[in-house]
């Protein structure tokens, strides 16, 4: 195998993981206060809040509580990040005065954008370390295993894609 391919499918299942554990997150911040779930009509999401995956992991009561705790500390120690992010994209339009292009404004905007997204980056890791470690080790390998396939599959649409290109 390629060292590039080695880099991607690396990149794959990081990009997996994170996936994973954030539609664990998104489910705990689309929750309600009386405890149902998102705006799905009071059903909840798929596996009581943790879409696909959550069902397919079969989390304890105590998981999940443990995972909302965890996505909860997170969303409030990365809201400034967050407001401060919304405030650079909203202020965009100050990189062209008077109809004149200002490279250095663009730069320093998007310099600046890119080092909060480093930022969050690191944070939403150490949210997914920690989610992570609440797993048993069967969900562990349950988890590895689902990562395996999504790989298999996201290879066979690139394959697909790829055929697809070449006879055109």
């Amino acid at each position: 195998m390629q060292i590039g391919n080695k880099k991607n499918l690396v990149g794959g299942f990081l990009a997996l993981t994170i996936a994973l554990v954030m539609s664990v997150a998104v489910g705990f911040s689309q929750g309600r206060p009386d405890g149902r779930g998102g705006d799905h009509g009071g059903r909840g999401m798929h596996g009581g809040g943790f879409g696909h995956f959550g069902r397919n992991l079969n989390l304890s009561d105590a998981q999940k509580t443990q995972m909302q705790q965890i996505a909860a500390r997170y969303e409030t120690s990365t809201k400034s990040l967050h407001d401060q992010l919304r405030n650079l994209h909203g202020n965009s339009g100050a990189t062209v005065d008077n109809g004149t292009f200002n490279e250095a404004a663009v730069r320093q905007a998007a310099q600046a954008r890119a080092n909060i997204e480093v930022e969050l980056e690191v944070s939403r890791a150490h949210m997914m370390s920690e989610m992570y470690a609440v797993l048993t080790p069967e969900q562990k390998a349950q988890l590895a295993q689902q990562r395996q396939q999504w790989e298999q599959r996201r290879q066979q649409k690139e394959q697909k894609r790829d055929s697809t290109d070449d006879q055109q």
